[in-house]
């Protein structure tokens, strides 16, 4: 019986995947890119080493917002299948764990790119964690929907916290912001097409739930044209040339296409057809920037 009893009790003790499980890996490995292209674009250089602390504070700051929001919504995510094998929902983690975790990697991480690269990266690192926990986790996802408009502001960050690293800020870097933040909707809302039961079993306002389908495919094409128009910034600006300006365009129009396909099809796959281009798409965007960025800019 004893013997019995250390079996389950092995069996069900967290691993260390199961830690990583909890950071949101994938979440944060698109953080880790947008935050580099921020600090690549950036004039100016500094030692290798500080610039490969910042990635780092700002990989684990990413990861330590992904812990806390599977701590705090661990009852949420057990009621969609979406979710319902996250750590925290599963039980693999105890709450308590989790919790301790993201405040320590939180904390890690602001005190690490303080001390290590500057004050004002250090901050905005802290506002993008304040921000997505206790602005669109805690208050606006449960209560508008909203939510990933407003809330979006958290994830468009990471490429202003990669500039401040290296250069002070100016209003480049935000151009950088604006395409990520009118990028996130039409991402996320494509994806949400497909978990609207889940949702409202959940009881999340999100978009589709209460505007309806027809409606948020609406707004998914709205957002998709913001975010083309504003992927012409960075080359209005001189920061980019014209193989930048090529692959914004070609791979935009690609964009807005496949959000027209998707208000006028009733396939469900059309809508994780349009969230897996959009992955795509904002990867040859800011990899486009990294390889065509003007000498002015490095």
């Amino acid at each position: 019986m004893i013997v019995a009893e250390k079996k389950v009790a092995t069996a069900i003790s967290p691993s260390v995947s199961d830690y990583w499980q909890l950071l949101k890996p994938r979440v944060m490995s698109l953080v880790i890119f947008t935050g580099f292209c921020g600090l690549w674009m950036a004039p100016g250089h500094t030692h290798p080493l500080l610039e490969f602390t910042a990635i780092l504070c700002i990989a684990l700051g990413a990861g330590a917002a992904g812990c806390l929001n599977m701590w705090y919504e661990r009852d949420l995510d057990k009621q969609m299948l979406r979710t319902m094998n996250r750590p925290t929902a599963s039980g693999l983690i105890h709450p308590d764990s989790a919790l301790a975790f993201g405040v320590i990697l939180s904390i890690l991480s602001i005190t690490l790119m303080q001390v290590a690269v500057n004050s004002i990266s250090a901050l905005l690192l802290a506002l993008t964690i304040i921000f997505y926990i206790g602005i669109y986790t805690i208050l606006l996802k449960p209560n508008t929907p909203q939510n990933i408009v407003i809330g979006g502001v958290a994830g468009a960050l990471p490429p202003v916290i990669g500039w401040s690293a290296v250069a002070p800020l100016d209003w480049q870097p935000w151009s950088l912001f604006l395409i990520i933040l009118f990028w996130t909707p039409a991402h996320f809302w494509a994806l949400a097409l497909n978990h609207t039961d889940e949702y409202e079993k959940a009881g999340l306002p999100m978009m589709p739930n209460i505007a309806g389908i027809k409606k948020t495919k609406k707004l998914i094409i709205l957002y998709a044209i913001l975010t083309v128009i504003s992927t012409i910034i960075p080359y209005a600006l001189s920061m980019v040339g014209l193989l930048y300006l090529f692959s914004a365009v070609a791979f935009g129009v690609g964009f807005i296409y496949l959000t027209i396909q998707l208000y006028k099809s009733n396939d469900s796959k059309e809508g994780l057809r349009v969230f897996a281009y959009s992955i795509l798409y904002l990867f040859i965007l800011f990899a486009s920037l990294i390889g065509d960025k003007k000498e002015i800019y490095g």
